[in-house]
C-alpha cells in the first residue's frame, strides 16, 4: 500500500525542476528531504496540510520553502497541500468562516454575501462585504489550519510507528515459530 501511496507523489526530479521551486535552487539536493522516514514525512504532511488550508494560492511553494527550513520530505509537503483543490474549497473555507465567526463573536446570523458584478460606483459596498467576511475568516482558518495540520502529524506518525510495530511482531512471531 505504502509503495502505491508513493508513486502518487511528485519525484525529486520534477520539484527540483519546477519554476515555482527553482529558486530554492541547491538546497533541494539535500538528502533528508527526499528520505522517507516518520519524521521528515509526517512533518511535510503536516506542513502541506497547514499551507493548503491556510492559504489559498502559492500552496506548494510555500510548503516546499518551509519543508528545506525544517528539514521535512519535501514530495509529502507538497502533495499534502492538495486537500484544499476545487471540491473541497467552498466547504473548508465556509466552515472556517462559521468557526471565526463563533470565535469572534460576529453576528452569525449574517450570512457572507456573494460579490456580484456592479458598477464601479458599488466598489467601496464590494470592499466593505470583503471586510466584513475577512477576520472571521482569518481565524477560522488559522485554526482550523493549525489544528489539521497537528493532527496529520499525529496520526501519521502513530500509523508509522503501529506499522513498525505490527511488522516487528510478525517478523519476530515467524522466526519463533521456525
Amino acid at each position: 500500500m505504502f509503495e502505491r501511496l508513493r508513486r502518487h507523489f511528485p519525484t525529486r526530479e520534477q520539484l527540483v525542476g519546477s519554476r515555482w521551486l527553482r529558486w530554492l535552487g541547491p538546497v533541494l539536493h539535500h538528502p533528508r528531504l527526499w528520505h522517507w522516514s516518520r519524521r521528515g514525512v509526517a512533518l511535510g504532511v503536516g506542513i502541506g496540510v497547514f499551507f493548503g488550508l491556510l492559504i489559498p494560492i502559492a500552496q506548494i511553494p510555500l510548503s516546499a520553502a518551509v519543508a528545506v527550513a525544517l528539514r521535512a520530505n519535501v514530495p509529502a509537503a507538497a502533495a499534502s497541500t492538495l486537500v484544499t483543490n476545487p471540491v473541497t474549497f467552498a466547504p473548508i473555507y465556509y466552515a472556517a468562516y462559521k468557526l471565526g465567526t463563533w470565535i469572534t463573536g460576529e453576528d452569525a446570523g449574517a450570512e457572507p454575501q456573494i460579490p456580484s458584478v456592479q458598477p464601479a460606483a458599488a466598489d467601496g459596498d464590494l470592499w466593505q462585504r470583503l471586510a466584513d467576511v475577512g477576520l472571521p475568516l482569518f481565524v477560522g482558518l488559522t485554526i482550523t489550519a493549525t489544528l489539521a495540520g497537528l493532527a496529520s502529524y499525529a496520526l501519521i506518525s502513530l500509523g508509522w510507528y503501529w506499522r513498525v510495530m505490527r511488522r516487528r511482531k510478525l517478523k519476530t512471531s515467524a522466526c519463533r515459530t521456525s
